[in-house]
């Protein structure tokens, strides 16, 4: 039996326009000139240019709006924001038109290929004499080394995948006898197995002067001493003074422990940061500029405008004349949509930042991380009235520059601690006074984690010693033992 009921729903309803203004707020600046690139290169009825910049007002708020906005059918849709976000797939609202001819020209920016690591050795490889079946053997090993220029598979499995996977039969030691000419390319240290036979290729190398001797015994003899920096025991085993030990140590710390980054790393593509926002001191105060290239003047195109005016004034229209003006229509709604969502995301940036500005505003002047004050996303959220994923996504894509460096905007972001006089400080400022502490104390006898937090404490920062832990290993910071030196 058939029933009337009345339920309300709650749900999140998203116009094309939000998701197209989300999409773009994430985008830090360079990506963003690639996606205005890219919706111009589509969309005829874009232009950029400050010629017609100034004509697109007049003629949007007259002609266009009372036009066309009567047809246009704003499409809400039951949708997961992040979820979407997260997908690169092409949104559905998004129009495509198959209006390409055979003599356009490619718009795609080739890039320049470089050699790859691989091919570096076996380039090497070439030069060598080596019998077919010892060739195979080095092709394969080539083949078997890794981007940090190891080989990370016991003798045995690569003995098995030969026959396996290349039909050549072969024994645990001429395996071996062909690693050792593999060793022998270029970079020193290439091929090796573990870091200490990393370390012992490039030693063997150079010049046996009494320090790389004694270096090589280090490794060789007392590598797991050396590595854990018992010093006194490395004193003791090899009958030397401490200056001895100190200049074979040096020797060791110039070499490199990943010499395959010094290829691979040269083809990889090169990322420059372009700062988003800049923070100036003018008089002692604070001035925040938007960068300009995330400004760009566009405009709907007159051309295209007019074409749709013609079309309108036909009062008989054609098959084709009607489609003509749908397409029309729908390359001016969405060069109109584009133009209005940048202008949301210049706003919405501008007013994120100088919330942050502000509210950090002693750092900005000083520069000392200790000024930082305690910031979660909620703050600046609260502050500006919107919601926190949309601060998110401006604080975790975009760059500062300031009279200090070039910072991401979402280090300024730091939970808060009481200290003894039951003030919130920010996390942030513990760690920098705990890596000044670190960096000022004495490397023969470094500070243990405990000693650390008792150091704190003294400063007015009563925290646990698990927390100093966690917070010394945040900073890339190694235990006291590894920080000694001799």
């Amino acid at each position: 039996m058939l029933k009337q009921n009345l339920s309300f729903k709650l749900s999140q309803k998203l116009s094309p326009q939000q998701i197209q203004l989300m999409k773009l707020i994430q985008l830090p600046t360079q990506a963003f000139e690639q996606r205005i690139s890219q919706e111009m290169n589509e969309n005829p009825a874009l232009e950029g240019g400050k010629e017609e910049a100034e004509k697109f007002d007049e003629d949007i708020n007259d002609d266009y709006q009372d036009d066309y906005d009567d047809g246009t059918e704003v499409i809400e849709t039951d949708i997961n924001v992040d979820d979407y976000l997260s997908d690169d797939e092409t949104p559905s609202y998004k129009l495509s038109a198959n209006n390409y001819s055979a003599d356009d020209e490619e718009t795609n920016m080739p890039y320049a290929s470089g050699i790859s690591f691989t091919q570096h050795l076996m380039a090497q490889l070439n030069t060598y004499r080596l019998k077919e079946d010892e060739k195979e053997i080095a092709l394969f090993l080539v083949g078997s080394v890794d981007e940090s220029g190891y080989i990370r598979r016991e003798i045995a499995d690569i003995v098995d995948d030969l026959a396996f996977t290349q039909n050549i039969y072969t024994t645990n030691e001429k395996v071996l006898n062909v690693l050792k000419k593999v060793q022998d390319l270029d970079p020193a240290g290439v091929g090796a197995r573990d870091l200490q036979e990393c370390l012992l290729l490039q030693l063997e190398r150079k010049e046996h002067t009494p320090s790389v001797t004694l270096a090589i015994a280090l490794l060789d003899d007392a590598f797991e001493h050396f590595s854990k920096k018992h010093y006194k025991k490395l004193l003791a085993k090899f009958d030397i003074t401490e200056d001895q030990l100190r200049d074979a140590i040096h020797e060791i710390e110039s070499l490199n422990p990943k010499p395959g980054g010094t290829i691979s790393s040269g083809t990889r593509m090169v990322e420059h940061v372009v700062p988003d926002f800049a923070i100036k001191i003018i008089d002692g105060k604070l001035d925040l500029t938007l960068n300009g290239r995330n400004a760009p003047e566009l405009h709907v195109s007159r051309e295209y405008t007019n074409m749709l005016k013609g079309y309108k004034e036909t009062k008989e229209k054609s098959k084709s004349q009607k489609d003509a003006v749908m397409f029309i229509k729908q390359k001016l709604d969405a060069a109109k949509w584009f133009i209005e969502a940048i202008k949301q995301r210049q706003q919405t940036l501008f007013v994120t930042m100088n919330a942050i500005m502000h509210r950090q505003e002693a750092y900005f002047l000083t520069g000392d991380e200790r000024n930082l004050k305690p910031m979660i996303l909620k703050d600046i959220a609260d502050t500006i009235n919107m919601d926190i994923s949309t601060v998110s996504r401006v604080a975790n894509s975009k760059y500062v520059d300031t009279p200090y460096g070039t910072k991401l905007i979402k280090e300024f972001f730091s939970e808060s601690m009481k200290n003894d006089q039951g003030e919130d400080v920010s996390t942030r400022e513990i760690k920098k006074i705990l890596e000044i502490t670190i960096g000022e104390e004495n490397k023969r006898k470094p500070l243990t984690d405990d000693k650390l937090a008792g150091i704190l404490k003294e400063k007015g920062y009563p925290i646990a010693r698990r927390t100093v832990a966690k917070y010394r290993e945040q900073l890339d910071l190694p235990v006291a033992r590894l920080r000694k030196e001799i």
